[in-house]
């Protein structure tokens, strides 16, 4: 009886998933490529905020209009072997469908935004993407409060009041509101390359704890934790909150880290400062995913510490 209850529990809660059409085809889409890989967007909506939500997460107030990413992420889950979490800088000069070349931020932030970012991603990466979700920073910190915190090793001292954060060096327990400064802050030497860093391991922190005993056989922090997600998250149409559970299981313990290997910085005119992909390397880099290898110990790059 248990388990009818929690299967139709998981059924309900699937149908409260918001969805968008994230995956849709155009001509010349790239074919399926092996393994599954999926695109987290970590956006800065503060669609459902009320002012003092808005206040307490210091997201700024409902002038800041539109869409933006503030976080992208690449997950490809191969058919054997480790998970590999790829973070693509939200400044990084690419061809956008249609637009021409431009941050890659700029894709999400059109009309139907998430097609075209997708889209983007895969024309930049050489992969096909299977799965798409996106967060806004109220769903964020909701979820890190449902699940009672989260514990992550804080690498060095940051005090960011325009993130709404001040934590000290080492680990903790981190709240939502501090989880979402944390992820947020580039107020450290290496700003977003630092930044990236830090939502990866906060991403992995996060995961290991929906999959922990812990929470899986605690269903008073199990369901909340789902309801929230359910509630917070944006998915494709096709996507499901079983797809969802299935991306935790795969990211917990060892994942492959990285950053997409970095090839310099420059100003462009009518874009500012953009950051420019190694193409020799990230060539080398994402063919290895799209023919479901480990990428080459060489091309694993993050920000140094």
């Amino acid at each position: 009886m248990a388990l009818v209850a929690s299967v139709g529990g998981m059924l309900f809660l699937d149908t409260k998933l918001n969805r968008v059409d994230a995956l849709a085809d155009y001509p010349g889409r790239i074919a399926d490529t092996p393994g599954t890989n999926w695109l987290l967007v970590g956006s800065d909506s503060r669609e459902g905020l009320t002012p003092e939500q808005a206040a307490e997460l210091t997201t700024g107030g409902e002038e800041i209009g539109g869409q933006r990413t503030d976080t992208i992420m690449l997950v490809h889950i191969p058919r054997s072997g480790a998970t590999t979490m790829v973070s693509i800088p939200r400044d990084s000069y690419v061809n956008i469908p249609g637009i021409g070349r431009g941050k890659i931020n700029a894709a999400f932030s059109q009309p139907g935004g998430e097609q075209l970012l997708v889209q983007t991603v895969e024309e930049a990466t050489g992969l096909h993407i299977d799965h798409y979700a996106e967060i806004g920073f109220g769903g964020f910190a909701g979820v890190v409060d449902a699940l009672g915190g989260v514990n992550v090793c804080v690498p060095y001292p940051i005090d960011d009041p325009m993130a709404g954060v001040n934590l000290p060096e080492g680990c903790q327990d981190l709240n939502g509101p501090d989880a979402l400064g944390f992820v947020r802050s580039r107020a450290t030497p290496l700003a977003d390359l630092d930044r990236m860093d830090n939502q990866r391991a906060f991403m992995s922190a996060l995961l290991e704890k929906v999959t922990s005993p812990a929470t899986l056989i605690n269903p008073l922090r199990l369901w909340p934790t789902i309801a929230k997600t359910a509630d917070s998250i944006q998915v494709d149409d096709g996507d499901h909150l079983w797809n969802l559970a299935g991306l935790a299981w795969a990211m917990r313990g060892d994942v492959v880290t990285t950053t997409v290997p970095v090839g310099g910085f420059d100003v462009v005119a009518g874009w500012g400062d953009v950051l420019l992909w190694d193409r020799g390397k990230a060539s080398e880099f994402f063919d290895a995913l799209a023919n479901d290898r480990q990428i080459p110990q060489s091309l694993l790059t993050s920000a140094p510490s």
